[in-house]
């Protein structure tokens, strides 16, 4: 594997950049171009875990000067030689030094390289690598719990334990049948059973617990919509904690998307406060309602807004029709003045439903409990292991239906020998998951989708 170089500070200004360089020719590679100063030790003899301060240099040119600090194989991230370079962090200089490390004859790194770097020399699994992603683009404390707890392997052990099952019966079927003439314990029905129960019951919860998973990780795209005047622009406010949108007794105030993110315990939402949503023939207003009605149609959460205190209205209908089956919460809205208001009319569309008072503070905490609701968080722990994408996801799935047909195939009387390709199916995919067996198209695309310097 050739060596390799990136920056993986942020291409912006700061105070330190720092460039990565990894493989067999790091250590030769820096030696080229950096000068000691307080001691007289070039890069390729000093020990691991240890810095030198001096001048990048390139010949008798100085272009900054800094700090390199060495890792040695396999005791590093990537599990190969690596040094990295601190220097001042402007883009100018960072990229000055970059450029004369790969005109020594090191390439430039791609995406992700790194970390696939230190999942091919068995520094992590491919489920503890993807969390590294997910730890750099946490925007919370469950996010970054989540993430972190998968970067430490609790993913990879639950799978672990559902496949090290899987293989150990395999191995006693293979034995088994391979040798019908050996001394060996026949392999009873009741004991695959139990073995198949066991890794789908296990794999049902991991999958059960999946979109809780994503929405602590990735936040709810949430959109605030209603008929005019019921108080939409009053709940982002309260729900911002600041004044976000133009509050006002004049219909049709809010005329465009308002966009925040808030945080509610554990779950970002990501707030678009919409238009009211009504026939009108205001050219500017109907534009800001046709975006009101297309974020309505691919928002992942729904605040569905009404006035209390006044009766219920065609539009109110409309709109309850359109949450119907979908991930939203009626908020009944202006709790303080008199009910007037006939929800079970409309209650049926809705998964949940609370009464606030936005203008007055009142209810946040009942919203806040019933999105949880909605999202299944009251027995989720962002430590507990979780299926932190798509690749995951499918390929937990595919295990589980495999093992659910191998079930159903013994019970049905099938040979031994159909029910074992089955599991071996499964085990497979198993094995996809964690990466011990994934294809190299396959990861290259999970790396593909991290930045270059990590």
């Amino acid at each position: 594997m050739s060596t390799a170089a990136a920056i993986s500070t942020p291409r912006a200004q700061g105070g330190i950049s720092v460039i990565r360089i990894s493989g067999e020719d790091a250590l030769s590679a820096a030696d080229k171009i950096f000068q000691p100063v307080s001691c007289k030790i070039l890069p390729s003899e000093m020990e691991g875990y240890s810095c030198a301060y001096g001048k990048i240099v390139n010949g008798s040119e100085v272009l900054d000067d800094g700090l390199v600090t060495v890792f040695r194989a396999p005791r590093s991230y990537t599990g190969e030689d690596v040094v990295e370079i601190s220097c001042h962090g402007g883009i100018f200089v960072t990229e000055q030094i970059l450029r004369l490390i790969l005109a020594n004859g090191v390439e430039a790194a791609g995406a992700g390289e790194f970390t696939k770097r230190a999942f091919l020399n068995g520094k992590m699994s491919l489920t503890q690598a993807e969390a590294v992603m997910d730890i750099i683009s946490a925007d919370g404390s469950a996010g970054l719990r989540c993430a972190e707890s998968l970067r430490e392997g609790s993913l990879f052990r639950r799978i672990k334990k559902v496949s090290d099952g899987m293989l150990k019966l395999l191995g006693s079927l293979a034995a088994w049948v391979d040798y019908p003439d050996d001394d060996i314990p026949a392999v009873e029905e009741y004991e695959i059973e139990a073995v198949l129960e066991a890794g789908i019951s296990d794999l049902d919860k991991l999958l059960s617990s999946y979109e809780s998973g994503r929405i602590v990780r990735e936040g709810a795209d949430t959109a605030i919509v209603g008929r005019p005047n019921v108080g939409k622009s009053t709940l982002m406010n309260l729900l911002a904690g600041c004044e976000r949108s133009i509050v006002s007794d004049t219909a049709g105030t809010t005329r465009d998307v308002v966009e925040e993110s808030v945080r509610l315990r554990n779950i970002v939402l990501r707030l678009s406060d919409t238009a009211g949503i009504h026939d009108t023939a205001d050219r500017v207003e109907s534009i800001g309602v046709d975006r009101a009605r297309k974020k309505l149609d691919t928002a992942n959460l729904i605040l569905a807004v009404f006035d209390a205190g006044s009766e219920i209205t065609d539009e109110d209908r409309e709109l309850a029709e359109k949450c119907r089956s979908r991930n939203a919460i009626a908020v009944l809205n202006k709790s303080d003045l008199e009910q007037r208001f006939n929800f079970s009319e409309i209650s049926e569309n809705f998964r949940d439903s609370v009464t606030v008072s936005a203008e007055k503070g009142e209810g946040l905490e009942r919203l806040t409990a019933a999105v949880e609701r909605l999202y299944g968080m009251s027995g989720f722990s962002p430590d507990m292991g979780i299926l932190a994408n798509e690749r995951q996801k499918s390929c937990a799935a595919k295990a589980k239906q495999c093992f659910e047909e191998a079930l159903s195939a013994l019970r049905s009387g099938a040979t031994f020998d159909a029910v074992t390709i089955l599991i071996d199916d499964g085990e497979n995919s198993l094995l996809e998951l964690t990466g011990e067996k994934a294809s190299e198209a396959v990861v290259d695309e999970v790396f593909s989708r991290f930045c270059v310097g990590k």
